[in-house]
């Protein structure tokens, strides 16, 4: 049997990882500025992490819910403590793709409506109701085409106000990122998460906040959404969340109902899973890593901002777009084969999505400056010489 072939790989084979850095398995070292689609919160096998996941793999790895499972209740409790959402209540499950499904069906449970709205450039996950609110015909298959989901444009807030208008109680919820990654670090802005949070209030309409990507001090914040005054009815967190251990959940708001039998998930919530976001919130809380985003995302973007090529550096924290006046496949693939540093990409082709742990260090950034500066000089050393010679 193969390997079902969906995913482009670089040729490499990364077999061990340690802090911000990874190796393969030529004991080639490389610097992770991606942590894996921002999975990576704390740092590869962090010694509090590691050590917690041992301890618990010596008493018990998993059992279902349907039996009490303490760590359960003591992940919440600190995820309410550094959160500020101590009111809220957590539902718990394995990936962002299945908070936000889960999202979508309690709102849609709340208020017995079913018609959903979702912005242009979004990206929620590739389950059903998750991917019908996700910009991208490509992953969309047929079955899960519905006349419920209705796109608008991202900070349009004239064309949110006409959607509710023609649309009058039918709207069960609207689903926005607190920065979209996959789009290319799109920032919302003041007034248009402001209209939404208006508009959902004023509709009976819930206000899901998909906190997959932007979540757990990614931002500068706990969540992206607390730059503004606004409080969701829903927020759905993973990535970042166990630090490479699959997990996702959905914060929930107190005007939710809950009933036996409601949501459910086989996995979730489990005692291995629980104990790896445990770890993580500690080390976010004890290494005051949501400070630290915001002080070595600052530190990057002033080093960086006036090298050539680069049009505009989106930032909040360490969720950082750099946009080129080019499309930046080759820019990456120099980073990482000429200086074994991964970075990520967008569905704008131009940015370059930086994701890195959020305890990285200056001097660890100061690789991916110095790369990133002889890479588009030599980029445009290039472009002088193929001017002249024109």
């Amino acid at each position: 049997m193969n390997l079902f072939n969906v995913y482009p790989l670089f040729n490499i084979n990364p077999v061990k990882a340690q802090g911000s850095f990874l190796w393969d398995e030529n004991g080639q070292q490389y610097l992770d500025f991606y942590g894996g689609h921002a999975v990576i919160s704390i740092g590869h096998n962090h010694p509090h992490y590691v050590e917690k996941l041992k301890n618990q793999l010596e008493k018990i790895s998993f059992y279902s819910n349907s039996v009490e499972n303490k760590i359960q209740e003591e992940l919440a409790e600190k995820l309410g403590e550094l959160s500020g959402y101590e009111d809220y209540s957590l539902f718990l499950c394995n990936s962002g793709a299945e908070a936000n499904e889960n999202a979508l069906k309690l709102a849609s449970f709340h208020n017995g409506k079913k018609k959903l709205v979702y912005f242009s450039e979004s990206f929620h996950g590739r389950t059903s109701a998750a991917v019908a609110v996700t910009d991208n015909p490509k992953i969309v298959a047929p079955v899960n085409e519905s006349e419920n989901f209705i796109k608008c444009e991202f900070n349009n807030s004239e064309e949110l106000n006409k959607i509710f208008a023609e649309n009058q109680n039918e709207i069960s919820a609207v689903i926005v990122e607190g920065i979209q990654g996959v789009g290319g670090i799109n920032l919302l802005e003041e007034n248009f998460i402001q209209t939404i949070d208006k508009l959902c209030k004023e509709n009976n309409a819930v206000l899901i906040l998909d906190e997959v990507q932007s979540g757990y001090g990614r931002s500068g914040k706990f969540f992206a959404h607390q730059e503004f005054d606004i409080k969701p009815d829903l927020i759905t967190v993973a990535k970042g969340m166990g630090n490479g251990f699959p997990m996702g959940g959905v914060l929930i708001s107190p005007k939710f109902q809950a009933s036996y039998g409601l949501l459910g998930t086989t996995f979730g919530g489990n005692h291995l899973a629980c104990v790896a976001g445990l770890a993580v919130l500690e080390v976010i809380e004890n290494e005051n890593l949501i400070e630290n985003s915001e002080k070595i995302g600052a530190y990057i973007e002033e080093k960086i901002k006036n090298f050539p090529h680069i049009k505009k550096i989106k930032r909040r924290g360490l969720m950082m777009g750099i946009e080129l006046d080019q499309p930046c496949a080759d820019i990456r693939k120099e980073l990482l084969f000429e200086h074994f540093i991964f970075t990520g990409n967008a569905n704008d082709k131009n940015v370059l999505r930086i994701l890195p742990a959020l305890n990285i260090t200056e001097k660890e950034s100061d690789l991916f400056i110095n790369a990133l500066e002889k890479t588009l000089k030599k980029l445009n050393h290039k472009s002088n010489k193929s001017l002249i010679q024109n």
